[in-house]
């Protein structure tokens, strides 16, 4: 892990969408390269916003060619046609980035929040705060709460280093042999 990567973090919306990304050299630094937000309330329709986000979160890749990206899961609300939109708009993202073959990672909301303040409870304030302090940033945009969320996503997935893995599970036999060396036999 001590090789440069790029890591773009993702807060999915349907009104407006976070995103952060930083940039890892070695175990223990990360800088900020970008914070910002997709607005896509002025978009008449549903169906227009998921291309919107297709092909904004498409550029953003394009643009800072992330190694990794990390989203965050939709967490369970008591409106399941919310929950349905968000779940569109966290897929459409994902198929954006999975188009240029670029390897995903999903943390539970709860997560990423404890791993950025300790606390699985904790308010974007809170979130935003720290992540202040962790980056070292003097002058940080916190106007926009759902772009914190997104770069959270990306400094919890920097924090799981090389633990980090899709449900534990590896991509191919050569990832599994690399990760449990143990369990070959010879």
């Amino acid at each position: 892990m001590t090789s440069a990567r790029t890591i773009l973090g993702i807060d999915p919306g349907t009104n407006v969408l976070g995103y952060g990304i930083i940039r890892c050299t070695g175990k223990n630094s990360a800088k900020l390269v970008v914070l910002g937000v997709i607005e896509l309330k002025k978009f008449p329709d549903h169906y227009t916003k998921l291309k919107v986000i297709y092909e904004r979160v498409q550029h953003l890749v394009d643009e800072y060619k992330p190694n990794e990206v990390a989203i965050e899961a939709p967490f369970y609300g008591k409106n399941v046609q919310s929950m349905l939109k968000l779940g569109r708009a966290q897929g459409v993202a994902m198929a954006a980035v999975l188009s240029r073959s670029i390897p995903i990672y999903e943390y539970a909301p709860r997560k990423i929040k404890m791993a950025i303040t300790g606390v699985g409870s904790a308010s974007k304030e809170q979130v935003a705060a720290l992540l202040k302090s962790i980056l070292g940033e003097k002058d940080f945009d916190q106007k926009h709460l759902d772009a914190t969320d997104g770069l959270a996503a990306a400094v919890c997935h920097f924090f799981q280093g090389e633990q980090s893995s899709n449900d534990g599970k590896a991509k191919s036999w050569e990832d599994f042999i690399r990760k449990n060396p143990d369990r070959i036999k010879k």
